[in-house]
């Protein structure tokens, strides 16, 4: 037998004995351990403690298995208090079957390893502890609320920790989907800790200021603020922190900045290729074309020859319509061209267009290309291929508009440039604007843009000019502002904040993939309504000094959850679950109606 067999067959050995130690293991029928006070006085009066009462219920952990715990409840005849058993408080709940250690273990699987719920039960399966999907799915909103409650508790200790970095910077921004609520979400960007969430049904001041106004009774004034150019943040962050060095994240002012300057023109070009239905028309043809392709193996393989001049002959049957296939991929293949940055940074319905109007000017000449030996004989995908895009070449509005646009985003890009913000071309995505630059030259840069800008001939006349020139003039101050000092134990120092939110920006994303990684879809709306508002704290629990602090001194998650108040857990995920943001899909599309009260009143008196 060679070792490797050996160590598999020793593995499968393991495995059982794993299993069959467990109390479902090593009992026929569910095993009853006896559980009572390990102290014999009241604690308070320090009379001596009577039986009171037992009482049984049903336990399951990781480490135990399925067990029946059998408990002896003292009481105290002076305090008239009732004391349980601390060793079964320490392992579940009260009013749980299933202990600290599973759902600890499913809140962990689901929102740190973005494994399924079924994914998650079948995990839990080898250590006997039996359970559904749905029970998993309420384990891990549990441990939400336990790890939001702990959290809460640990702010005098995470204070310590964000004055060992002399304060902390706070970054706000929030997420949303379709018309649900949006997650506000505020991390520090020197520790890298989230500190607190809130679901809002928009981002008007009104709801923000809560959470600011929590941020700040929890953790003291921050020694600078990033955010975004909403008005509601910025009226939010005026009130709560008036005086403090706020900065506006320079991705965000570029995409607010580009989308107004170039959007108009963007949108027209999209609106003429879906009027001449373009997509579907190429994606129709290269559907019939594929069968004529797949009929002639080998006929890719010279082509690819030829195009790399490795074969003298073509005499491909299917070469034409290869050819008009080849030429509609590389068309379409246009929409996905771009950095992963999205609108007005990429530009894929331009790309599109423009690719498909350079074929249109070529068909004339490949059609034109002397034949070899009659294997160009038909070239019918060819003329239909040219008959499709030679409609765009026709289309004067959508010439107009790619040239417009064409010009606006050589000066946007030339902004991007000065701004060190996802230059085109870049490889940086999410991560530009954090690179440790200083900002007296990115300031002096963008004067020199805006110095040439207005210098130009057509500036007079184009208010998208003068409106970009506004913008900047009107931010510049937040957006070029002098580094903080920060007062550390090991002295002052100067930090120049992140120019960016894009920390907070790469959270959310990991935020969404995770959750399609859990559910296959696309749209997050739906999970935004039903879940916990603090979830984003668990990101938290990556990093050692936050565990440490949330610890309290206790050895584990489950030690320090079980000092946590059973009822008050409750009393939150009961709050949550009735939480007045979440309304159904359907009365938001009602209520999106035009006159909707109008509607409503004529209703009422219908049926008064």
């Amino acid at each position: 037998m060679t070792d490797a067999r050996i160590l598999n067959v020793l593995a499968q050995y393991l495995e059982k004995i794993a299993a069959e130690s467990s109390a479902r293991g090593l009992f026929s029928q569910r095993p009853v351990l006896p559980f009572r006070p390990a102290f014999s006085r009241c604690k308070k009066c320090h009379a001596v403690l009577k039986v009171g009462k037992t009482r049984t219920k049903a336990v399951t952990t990781r480490h135990l298995g399925s067990f029946t715990a059998h408990e002896t409840l003292l009481h105290c005849p002076r305090c008239h208090t009732l004391n349980g058993s601390e060793e079964l408080s320490r392992l579940t709940p009260s009013g749980c079957t299933f202990g600290y250690d599973v759902m600890i273990f499913a809140g962990k699987a689901l929102f740190l390893r973005h494994r399924t719920a079924e994914e998650t039960v079948e995990e839990l399966r080898p250590g006997n502890v039996r359970i559904s999907a749905s029970e998993v799915a309420y384990l891990a909103k549990k441990f939400v609320v336990y790890l939001a409650l702990a959290h809460r508790q640990c702010a005098p200790r995470l204070n310590a920790l964000l004055r060992g970095n002399g304060g902390y910077i706070l970054h706000l921004d929030g997420t949303c989907e379709g018309g649900g609520p949006m997650l506000m979400s505020t991390l520090d960007s020197l520790s890298q800790i989230v500190l607190g969430n809130r679901k809002v049904p928009s981002e008007k001041a009104a709801e923000i200021i809560p959470l600011l106004q929590q941020i700040k009774a929890r953790h003291g004034l921050p020694a600078g603020i990033v955010h975004d150019m909403g008005s509601g943040i910025r009226n939010a962050v005026d009130e709560v922190f008036p005086g403090i060095p706020d900065f506006i994240c320079h991705f965000h002012f570029l995409r607010d900045l580009g989308k107004d300057l170039l959007e108009a023109d963007y949108d027209s070009i999209r609106a003429r290729l879906r009027k001449h239905a373009l997509t579907e028309n190429l994606l129709t043809q290269a559907r019939r074309l594929q069968p004529v392709i797949d009929d002639e193996p080998g006929s890719i393989d010279l082509l690819c020859k030829s195009v790399h001049n490795l074969a003298e002959k073509n005499t491909a049957r299917s070469l034409p319509s290869l050819c008009a296939y080849s030429l509609i991929q590389w068309v379409l293949e246009g929409k996905k061209q771009g950095d992963g940055l999205g609108f007005p940074f990429d530009r894929l319905h331009l790309h599109f267009a423009k690719r498909a109007l350079l074929i249109s000017a070529h068909l004339d000449s490949l059609n034109a290309t002397p034949t070899v030996q009659g294997a160009w004989k038909d070239r019918r995908p060819l003329f239909q291929l040219s008959w499709t895009l030679r409609k765009l070449h026709e289309d004067s509005a959508l010439q107009k508009s790619i040239a417009t646009l064409e010009a606006k985003i050589e000066v946007f890009d030339q902004l991007r440039g000065a701004m060190r913000i996802a230059e085109t071309g870049g490889s940086s995505g999410l991560n530009s604007g954090n690179e440790a630059l200083p900002i007296g030259p990115i300031k002096q840069a963008v004067l020199a843009f805006r110095q040439n800008l207005v210098s130009r001939p057509d500036y007079a006349g184009a208010q998208h000019w003068k409106s970009l020139i506004a913008q900047i003039d009107k931010y510049s101050e937040k957006l070029f502002a002098d580094p903080i000092e920060l007062h550390t134990p090991n002295g002052s120092q100067l930090v120049q904040p992140q120019r960016t939110n894009n920390i907070l920006e790469r959270f959310f994303r990991d935020f969404r993939r995770g959750f399609r990684r859990r559910t296959g879809r696309n749209s997050i709306g739906t999970f935004l309504q039903t879940m916990i508002a603090d979830t984003p704290l668990v990101k938290n629990l990556a990093h050692p000094p936050y565990l440490k602090a949330l610890l309290n001194g206790q050895p584990s998650l489950e030690r320090r959850f079980a000092q946590i108040d059973a009822q008050i857990v409750r009393a939150e995920l009961l709050a949550a679950q009735h939480s007045p943001e979440k309304i159904p899909k359907k009365i938001h599309r009602l209520i999106a109606t035009p006159d909707f009260p109008e509607i409503i009143a004529g209703l009422l008196r219908k049926v008064a």
